[in-house]
C-alpha cells in the first residue's frame, strides 16, 4: 500500500514536471535524444565514410568490408567508435537545436507571413534556417569529431629493445583536440570548413523537410500517424537531400583535416576553389566529390529511421501536442519584432 502511494506521488510529480515544461524545452529534449541514439547506432559506417571522404588510401583500396576488417584488426571494436564521443557531443545539441528551431521558425513564419501557407514551401524555408542555426552553434564539435575519426591508430611497433609500443595519434581526446586546434589557429581554426557546411546544410535541411512533408501530404489521412509511414518518408527525403548536397560535405571534410594530411596536397582556401581542386587534382575527377556516398546511403536510412522513431517516442512521452494543436509562441518585447508573446491556436 505504501509503495503504491509512493509510486502515485512520483507519477504525479513527473506529470507536474512535464506539464510545466515549455514547448521549446520538450522539443529540445526530444531532438537531442533522437540525435544521440541515431548517431551512435550508425557510428561504424560514419567512421569508414570519413576515411573514404578524406582519401585514406589504405581504406579506399580494400573497400567497405575490407575497411571494417582492417579497423577491427588494428584498433579493435572500439575503433569503430573512434570520434563518436565528439560526434554525440555535437549531434545532441545539434539535433536539439535543429528540431526545436525548425518548429519555432515554422510557427513564426506561418504567423508572420500567412501568404506562404502551410505547405512544403514553409517546411523548405523553416528547415533551411533551422539547419544553418544548428550548424553555427555546433560546428567546432563537428570539426573535432572529424579530426578524431580521421586519425588511424596503427599496429604496435617494436622499439630498439624489442618491446612492443603502441602507435599514438596526434590527439588524446576531445578536449586535447579542441585545445591544440585553438592554440594553432584560434577561433578561425575551430570554424575551418564552415562555409561549405552552411552552403550544404541550407539546401539539405530545407530539402529534407520539404520532401518529407510533400511525400507525407500524399499519404491517406488514416495512415499519416503510422511510424512506418514517417520512417519511409523520412528516409527517402534524407537520401534525396543528401545526394544533392553531398559534394559540399566532401569539401568540408577535406578542409577540416587538411593540416593532418600529406604536405604535398593542394591547399584548399575556399569552397568553390576546393571543389575545382578535388575534381582536377585528386585522380578520380567528379567521382571523388561523391566518395563515400554509397556508405552514406547505408547510414542515412537506419539513422533517419531510428531518429524519427525515437523523436516521436520522446515527444509522446513528453506530451508534445501535434502541430495542429500546438500554439504559435513568438517572444518579443516590441511590436513588429520577434519579441511579442502570442498564443495562436491553429486548427
Amino acid at each position: 500500500m505504501a509503495r503504491k502511494m509512493r509510486d502515485e506521488r512520483e507519477e504525479l510529480f513527473w506529470d507536474g514536471v512535464i506539464q510545466g515544461m515549455p514547448l521549446f524545452a520538450k522539443e529540445l529534449i526530444a531532438g537531442g535524444v533522437a540525435g544521440g541514439v541515431a548517431k551512435t547506432a550508425v557510428a561504424p559506417l560514419e567512421r569508414v565514410k570519413i576515411l573514404f571522404q578524406t582519401r585514406r588510401a589504405e581504406y579506399h583500396s580494400v573497400g567497405l568490408l575490407g575497411s571494417f576488417n582492417k579497423i577491427a584488426k588494428t584498433e579493435g571494436p572500439l575503433g569503430f567508435y573512434r570520434g563518436n564521443g565528439a560526434s554525440v557531443a555535437r549531434i545532441v545539441p545539434y539535433a536539439a537545436l535543429h528540431y526545436m528551431a525548425y518548429e519555432q521558425y515554422r510557427r513564426w513564419i506561418a504567423y508572420s507571413f500567412p501568404e506562404i501557407g502551410g505547405g512544403p514551401i514553409l517546411d523548405l524555408v523553416a528547415g533551411s534556417f533551422s539547419g544553418g542555426t544548428a550548424v553555427l552553434f555546433t560546428y567546432p564539435l563537428d570539426l573535432v569529431r572529424t579530426k578524431l575519426a580521421y586519425e588511424v591508430v596503427g599496429t604496435p611497433k617494436l622499439n630498439a629493445k624489442g618491446m612492443m609500443i603502441p602507435s599514438e595519434g596526434a590527439y588524446k581526446g576531445i578536449l586535447d583536440c579542441f585545445s591544440k586546434t585553438y592554440r594553432g589557429a584560434g577561433l578561425r581554426g575551430l570554424y575551418r570548413g564552415v562555409a561549405p557546411s552552411l552552403y550544404g546544410i541550407f539546401p539539405y535541411a530545407g530539402l529534407k523537410f520539404y520532401f518529407y512533408e510533400e511525400m507525407k501530404s500524399r499519404v491517406p489521412e488514416e495512415h499519416k500517424k503510422g511510424i512506418m509511414v514517417k520512417l519511409v518518408c523520412g528516409s527517402i527525403a534524407g537520401l534525396l537531400g543528401q545526394t544533392f548536397t553531398y559534394p559540399l560535405d566532401v569539401v568540408r571534410r577535406q578542409m577540416q583535416v587538411q593540416q593532418l594530411s600529406a604536405s604535398n596536397s593542394a591547399e584548399m582556401k575556399g569552397t568553390m576553389e576546393s571543389l575545382v581542386t578535388i575534381v582536377r587534382k585528386q585522380g578520380q575527377g567528379y567521382k571523388q566529390l561523391f566518395s563515400g556516398l554509397s556508405i552514406n546511403y547505408l547510414k542515412v536510412v537506419p539513422s533517419v529511421a531510428i531518429g524519427f522513431t525515437v523523436y516521436d517516442t520522446v515527444k509522446a512521452f513528453l506530451r508534445v501536442p501535434s502541430r495542429d494543436e500546438a500554439g504559435i509562441e513568438v517572444v518579443t518585447n516590441q511590436p513588429r519584432s520577434l519579441g511579442r508573446l502570442l498564443f495562436l491556436r491553429q486548427r
